[in-house]
């Protein structure tokens, strides 16, 4: 029997073969904590007076969810942080640095790796063919203090995805789609790995919103194969003698099976209070829901096709005079390149705030928390109600391109006219 690609990294790593269902310790390559989670694993830590961390420059703390602080109390869990770098030589990335989510595979994360975080989107790293999932603070402080931790190696899903995406649609809309089918909870603890030439014509900063939102449809991961792009992806960054390849078996058992023809795939909005509740944007459209406010960016959208697709619809165009239109790009490094580009400027003119690399609004601490009764259209990933600060707000979920197109128009349009 051929083995997936989870258990081709599981079993690297144990030195045996291991199969799904299977409990079992794994050393760890990469681990992480925000500053949301990070007080949490830093106070376990010193509960069990352990004061050295194994592997200290592939452990990294990120101060991206509360960036720059918006409390004291924010400001003393960032002290927390930053003392604790000094004291054990762990990697900080700053506030302004980025989402740990796009920093992690900006530099850090590499094919069959095992990449934990606390922080239940880390398995945005499934993009670049590693095991990456998010896990509780507690489980990540063993990965700092012993280098390993548990797992339930997981079945897994495989989704074939077919053809090529129509204009006006995007990864988000497909990742959208795939969660409107198989509900929230349709991949509990599962690997999900995509596959198919569709999967395989799509670019890294597409695989990288698909594998980022599997943990919204209960998913523990989010894999694709790696390949051509995978490789050319590792090479920008100055890793490409860290490419190799990683794929399923012909023969590996998968759990199930299902097809995604990418053709019939529209632009997909996520109605509040579940990502699973899913209409087309031309659905919403005649149901002619007005927005306040507009966000694009976060670990999910915040990346620079993202950003791209967004300024060539805003360009020489004004935001709605209802709609507040918040940008993030999602590192400082995608910052600093749409400046370059011009982008920013397309943004600032037709009317939006951008705001430092990190994210924003879409936790609900700072820069953007809705009032009663407000409606948001975000790229972001969760649109769980109190999401963005506020259970008494509304969000929609949308891909840049219906984001920005409904920033103009003041609510939510299907995107394809404006393009």
């Amino acid at each position: 029997m051929g083995r997936t690609i989870t258990e081709k990294i599981f079993s690297e790593h144990l030195g045996r073969n291991v199969a799904a269902g299977e409990l079992v310790v794994l050393p760890v390559d990469v681990a992480m904590v925000q500053d949301g989670t990070g007080p949490l694993t830093v106070q376990e830590l010193e509960k069990m007076n352990i004061s050295r961390v194994v592997n200290p420059k592939t452990r990294i703390l990120f101060i991206d969810h509360a960036s720059p602080s918006p409390r004291k109390e924010l400001s003393n869990a960032h002290i927390m942080l930053r003392k604790f770098a000094k004291k054990t030589g762990v990697v900080l990335s700053e506030s302004g640095d980025g989402v740990c989510h796009q920093r992690l595979v900006e530099d850090f994360v590499n094919p069959g790796q095992i990449v934990v975080g606390a922080d239940s989107h880390t398995c945005t790293g499934g993009a670049l063919g590693a095991f990456a999932t998010g896990m509780g603070s507690t489980d990540v402080a063993l990965a700092f203090a012993l280098g390993k931790t548990w797992f339930r190696t997981p079945q897994t899903m495989r989704f074939v995805l077919k053809g090529r995406l129509p204009e006006g649609s995007s990864a988000k809309d497909v990742i959208l789609h795939v969660i409107g089918k198989i509900s929230a909870e349709g991949a509990s603890y599962k690997a999900m790995e995509f596959t198919g030439d569709g999967a395989e014509a799509l670019d890294i900063e597409s695989r990288f919103t698909i594998a980022n939102m599997a943990i919204e449809a209960g998913g523990k991961t989010g894999l694709f194969a790696t390949d051509g792009e995978t490789e050319r992806y590792l090479k920008s960054r100055g890793r490409g003698k860290e490419f190799r390849k990683i794929e399923s078996d012909a023969d590996a058992h998968f759990e199930t099976t299902l097809e995604f023809d990418l053709r019939s795939i529209e632009p997909t909005v996520s109605f509040p209070h579940t990502v699973d509740n899913i209409k087309t944007a031309r659905e919403a459209e005649a149901e002619g829901i007005g927005l306040d406010q507009v966000v694009i960016g976060t670990c999910t959208n915040g990346r620079m096709s993202d950003l791209r697709t967004a300024a060539k619809i805003l360009k020489s165009q004004k935001v709605h005079p209802d709609v507040r239109l918040i940008v993030i790009p999602a590192s400082r490094e995608i910052y600093l390149d749409a400046m370059k580009e011009g982008l920013l400027k397309i943004f600032v003119e037709s009317g939006a705030s951008i705001l430092a690399p990190g994210c924003g609004p879409c936790v609900g601490v700072h820069q953007g928390i809705l009032g009663d009764g407000e409606k948001a259209l975000s790229t972001q990933n969760r649109n769980f109600q109190g999401r963005m600060g506020n259970p008494e707000g509304f969000i929609f979920l949308s891909s840049p391109a219906t984001a920005a197109a409904s920033a103009i128009a003041g609510k939510i349009v299907d995107p394809r006219k404006y393009m």
